[in-house]
Formats: C-alpha cells, structure tokens, sequence
C-alpha cells in the first residue's frame, strides 16, 4: 500500500437496534465518509465492512472499516484490518463518540489514554500502545445521574438529531483534513475558536 492509504474505522455495535445511538456516531460517520467517495460498503476477508476509494484524483486513498463486532472487541478487526493492508499503526484514524467533548463538537488527537472508553482501549492493546490518530466526536456527557453505559447505549435526542448532520458532516471534514493536511494543520483548522 502507497504511504499516502489512511485506515478509518468509525467504531460502534454491529445491528440495526444500535444504528442510532450515541455510541455508534463513529460508524454514522464512516458512513458519511463512503458517501462522499462513492464507495459502497462490501464484507471483507476481515471480520469488517470496507468501502476503499480516494479523496480525490491522486489525493489519498481512504479505506473506510466498520468492525463487524462489538465495540468492547474493536481490536481483532483493527489488527486485521492493519495486517491485510500492511498499514502501520500511523495510518489509522479511528472515529469515536466523545463523553467528555460537549455535543456537537470534534476534536482530533494521537495517542493519548482511551478515557474509559472500552473500544478505544482494546484498539491499543491490539496496537501494543502505537499512538493512532482519533477523531473525537462529542456526545457529551449524560444527564443527572444517567450511567454513562446507558447514555452512550440511548439514541440521539430530537433536538441533537436536528444538528447531527452537521456534526457527521464536521467530522467527515476532519477526518478529510488530517489525511490530506497532517494532523497539526487539521487541528489548527478544527481546534480555533469560532
């Protein structure tokens, strides 16, 4: 695979009672991503569904995963994923909902602890620590005293549904910056205050 293929993976549960939750706005925005490339998602030799296809003539080649498992087991997928393209740890970018960003918000990061985050945290263990590149998706955080488990596991309410386009849309963007820009200048571009 050329230097410029980026791996991303939008983490979530596989399973039409999970498609709209909190927890699964990594995969909404994979979904987002294939859209944009005309790429549609295929069953693949690992245990995911890819889309592959490029940003745009001679731009980088994006290859688009949702894990068919769980999102407490995302590592398998990802170390396979990583194996079949001979990608390094470097050249992923894992999409993920955020507890601790306020709704509507993205924010980009390599390395760094996974915050409780279960897929996040069996991604590195699978990756033995390399430090990849997330894309944090704020879901904020829940109401009250909601368990956090439960919160992540609820659709998105009416009124975050109004802005979720716009949030999928923001985070396809970033994800689009950090592979064609680097990281630095893409957090410069999303991380300014507006």
């Amino acid at each position: 695979m050329p230097q410029n293929t980026w791996l991303v993976v939008g983490l979530g549960n596989p399973g039409a009672q999970y498609a709209g939750n909190r927890h699964n706005v990594g995969q909404m925005v994979a979904d987002e991503l294939a859209e944009r490339i005309g790429a549609p998602f295929k069953s693949h030799k690992t245990p995911s569904r890819v889309a592959e296809g490029f940003l745009r003539p001679g731009g980088p080649k994006l290859v688009i995963a949702k894990p068919n498992s769980y999102m407490n087991t995302s590592g398998g997928p990802v170390s396979a994923l990583l194996k079949f393209y001979s990608l390094s740890p470097e050249q992923l970018i894992v999409v993920h909902d955020e507890l601790d960003l306020p709704f509507d918000t993205v924010r980009l990061k390599q390395g760094g602890g996974h915050g409780g985050h279960n897929g996040l945290r069996d991604i590195q263990k699978a990756t033995d620590a390399a430090p990849f590149l997330r894309v944090r998706v704020g879901i904020g955080r829940p109401p009250g005293r909601q368990d956090p488990a439960d919160f992540v596991l609820k659709d998105f309410s009416g009124a975050e549904r109004a802005t979720l386009p716009n949030l999928l849309s923001d985070a396809a963007d970033a994800v689009e910056a950090v592979a064609s820009d680097g990281l630095v200048a893409a957090q410069q571009k999303f991380h300014a205050p507006s």
